[in-house]
């Protein structure tokens, strides 16, 4: 193999510096970057194959469910970020949220309606990755009505006839949808905020986006603004979503993929009836899935093995649940049923872990602006020392690699004098021992044995 100096430097990636710092910081706090992931991404080939195979059926009118399991640290919510970014290339629209104590899936005091609304904040696409997509999608949906119609009919925009063209096609799109669950309403609305967009009417398009975004907390407010009858709730926010996915399509998206992340909150809700309210809903975003209920949607939730498993709280408490989701009798360590609703993330391998590291002292050295010093064999040592640890196998996460590694780049760079073999053969850095090996044996028990 050769020095990685020379390697380095060979097949150097260029990254942006805002990129590279975004990706380091993210790392070394635990957390997963919003940008920057392509620069990073190792292993979970058979778990991003099977996911994007999902994202084609959602693409072909159909819908899919997963929960993805695995251990705080393991690459959850990783996983999640890298198959967004790869839906938002497909042209999915994509939103997203973290489940917390003030967002769940259902709840009696408007925490349902807070995860749709906080989904709506973060809708993105390909052209606005970051969040706050629904403005330019709906402005966008109606500039390309207008340049179509042009297009396709040859008639100048300035013509009088050119309006009622462009109203044809938009409520050709309205009332397709009129005939799904809400979808009346929710096409109302869509004419409003069309009109409102034709006559530069600012304060209705903001009032209606309002509504959309489920900040309406009264009917009676509603039907003063807008005069409309119906708000959205706890009860009904994922019909909402699934009538934008349907009309998302309509707009030429593939359709939209939704990310729930941190199921482990609903496990934490201490009431036992609010608990199996939540649970409920994933069995009717299960079936509606399933059944063929939904269209151009695509479901991805994640949590981790004991806020399922726990028969106690966990989701599979609900019998009805339980039975649906839990692998079959042939399901075992490597042996994993990729199409199953549920996916267990197994740990990255050594070698994996191995050029993750390469990656990010590639990263460090161009973000801080010096020559890496690491060569394979130092990188070697520091996988083997961490893969060295008792029950490692199993239990040790990349959080946890990856947060040694940045650390130990960090003390590298800032103090050019310390020495790497040094560092990785020091006492706060070793193999984990037993924990009768770390104490010293009462001589009362030096001879005693089983």
């Amino acid at each position: 193999m050769t020095d990685n100096n020379k390697q380095g430097n060979n097949n150097k990636v260029t990254i942006p510096r805002r990129i590279s710092q975004s990706l380091l910081n993210s790392l070394k706090g635990g957390v997963v970057p919003r940008v920057g992931l392509p620069y990073i991404t190792v292993g979970r080939r058979k778990e991003m194959e099977a996911l994007l195979h999902d994202a084609e059926i959602v693409s072909e009118g159909g819908a899919s469910f997963r929960m993805i399991l695995g251990k705080y640290g393991s690459g959850k919510s990783f996983l999640l970020q890298t198959l967004r970014n790869y839906a938002m290339d497909r042209n999915f629209v994509v939103v997203d949220a973290d489940l917390s104590p003030e967002r769940r899936l259902y709840g009696n005091n408007g925490q349902g309606l807070a995860t749709y609304r906080e989904m709506i904040k973060n809708m993105s696409v390909k052209t606005r990755p970051e969040n706050g997509a629904l403005t330019m999608l709906l402005d966008k949906w109606i500039d390309s009505v207008q340049t179509e119609t042009a297009e396709s009919s040859g008639i100048s925009p300035e013509d009088s006839v050119f309006s009622e063209k462009v109203e044809q096609k938009i409520f050709a799109v309205i009332h397709s949808m009129q005939d799904l669950v809400h979808g009346f309403d929710f096409a109302k609305l869509l004419t409003m905020y069309y009109r409102a967009f034709i006559q530069g009417n600012d304060d209705l398009k903001s009032k209606v986006l309002k509504w959309f975004r489920g900040e309406y907390t009264t009917k009676t407010e509603a039907r003063q603004e807008l005069e409309v009858n119906v708000i959205i709730t706890d009860d009904d926010w994922y019909d909402y979503l699934k009538l934008f996915a349907f009309f998302f399509r309509q707009a030429g998206y593939k359709g939209m993929m939704v990310f729930v992340d941190e199921l482990v909150n609903l496990y934490k809700i201490p009431n036992s009836i609010a608990r199996q309210y939540n649970y409920e809903k994933i069995l009717s975003i299960y079936n509606d899935a399933l059944q063929g209920k939904a269209q151009y949607v695509g479901i991805i939730m994640s949590g981790t093995p004991q806020c399922v498993e726990d028969s106690r709280r966990g989701i599979y408490s609900y019998e009805a649940l339980r039975s649906r989701l839990q692998e079959g009798k042939f399901t075992q360590q490597g042996l994993q049923d990729m199409r199953a609703p549920v996916l267990r993330l197994q740990p990255l391998t050594s070698e994996e872990m191995m050029v993750l590291t390469e990656k990010i002292a590639d990263i460090h050295a161009s973000l801080y602006n010096y020559e890496r010093k690491l060569k394979d064999t130092d990188l070697l040592d520091f996988i083997k020392i961490e893969f060295g640890r008792i029950g490692a196998e199993s239990n040790i996460t990349p959080r946890e690699v990856i947060r040694d590694f940045i650390e130990l780049l960090d003390i590298l760079s800032q103090n050019p004098e310390s020495d790497i073999k040094t560092l990785l053969n020091s006492e706060s850095f070793d193999y984990a021992k037993p924990e009768a090996q770390n104490k010293a044996i009462d001589p009362l028990f030096a001879k005693f044995t089983l």
